[in-house]
């Protein structure tokens, strides 16, 4: 079996059994001695000799019903629906319906985007989760959503870990930590000084968000006393450095890229493996003495648990032949995304890798259990 390039299953049909050789009756009895017209036996036997004939049609023909490709439920044959852990808007929602339009192109079927924010994504992955894996609803959603809100909420009606099948990841965005324009540092080392000789605080896009537990791993390991100031999202968070109420706070570069060039904003750090092309002079942590430290936000697609394994890899190829086209290349480019190339198999183990590092991270946070 063969998928084109439509997505649709094609196969060839599984030749008719065979009616091997005819059975022939003989003419005479004495073709088959010892033989006698007219015998009862005769006539059980050919009796019992046609029942199990009758048995191997039957047999053959139902084999045959099961194992044909034409039987089998053609994938997909109708709309899918991705549902969004974001309101519309955001990166979030902007790789959803970059994968959406894709799949589209790709299988002739309409893929609807669904919109469900609220409740740090649980929301739209409840929904998502209790929805028959058929391959017809999955959800996109983004590193906080899946592995950092099972630490954060003492009771959920799901498990973003064990309810939900990895299936693909668009991209990542990581981190970094910024400062006033204004003030006096340079490099992480200088801010640690500041920040201890001026028992600063930092401010962050909310708790329990990534920016404000990368911040407090980051403040653990520098061994700061550093107060947390909670805002409703990272725009407020950043203003707030703006106007001086707090002096640093953790960001993706995005949205800020202007702020920075205008020098209001000092970049410090990337909490990244390398230094980002678009800021080519802002070393990583590890080069600062912060081996290790790593931190941001992936965007991926996710289906039910149960979902066929087929399914899954047909979805998968498709993003992937979408991450590394030309089209993707420049919504990557101007949202500061990194693409992300790995099979289904692969995201899964990042998915429990990541689940076990914010685990260890939330919890020595200190933060209590919503």
């Amino acid at each position: 079996m063969r998928t084109g390039r439509s997505g649709r299953r094609s196969g060839t049909a599984i030749p008719a059994p065979s009616s091997g050789e005819r059975h022939r009756r003989p003419t005479t009895c004495a073709a088959v001695p010892p033989c006698r017209r007219g015998d009862d036996r005769d006539n059980q036997n050919n009796g019992e000799t046609t029942m199990r004939l009758f048995r191997i049609i039957a047999l053959a023909t139902f084999t045959a019903i099961i194992t044909t490709p034409a039987a089998a439920d053609k994938y997909p044959s109708k709309n899918i629906k991705i549902i969004v852990s974001t309101s519309a808007g955001g990166i979030t929602d902007l790789g959803a319906r970059l994968i959406g339009a894709h799949m589209q192109a790709m299988t002739g079927e309409t893929v609807v985007i669904d919109n469900r924010a609220g409740g740090g994504g649980n929301i739209a992955l409840e929904a998502c989760a209790k929805s028959p894996p058929d391959g017809y609803t999955l959800c996109f959603a983004n590193t906080g959503n899946v592995v950092i809100n099972p630490f954060l909420h003492k009771q959920l009606s799901y498990s973003p870990l064990t309810d939900l099948a990895p299936v693909a990841p668009l991209g990542t965005v990581p981190l970094f930590i910024v400062v006033n324009g204004n003030l006096p540092v340079k490099t992480l080392q200088d801010f640690i000084a500041y920040a201890k000789r001026e028992k600063a605080s930092y401010g962050s896009a909310g708790a329990g968000t990534t920016p404000h537990l990368a911040a407090d791993d980051f403040a653990r390991r520098a061994r700061l006393d550093i107060v947390h100031v909670p805002y409703r999202g990272s725009t407020p968070a950043t203003m707030a450095v703006l106007a001086g109420d707090v002096p640093m706070t953790f960001v993706s570069i995005g949205q800020h890229q202007g702020l920075v060039q205008q020098g209001k904003l000092k970049v410090l750090a990337i909490a990244d493996t390398k230094r980002a092309s678009y800021l080519p002079d802002v070393p990583t942590f590890e080069e600062q003495g912060f081996p290790g430290f790593l931190a941001g936000t992936w965007f991926a697609l996710f289906a039910p648990a149960g979902t066929p394994q087929a399914i899954i890899d047909q979805i998968n190829g498709h993003v992937r032949d979408f991450v590394q086209s030309p089209a993707a290349k420049k919504h990557f480019d101007t949202s500061f995304l990194a693409p992300m190339v790995m099979t289904a198999a692969e995201f899964g183990a990042l998915v429990q890798a990541d689940a076990a590092k914010w685990k260890k991270i939330v919890e020595e946070s200190g933060i209590k259990q919503r």
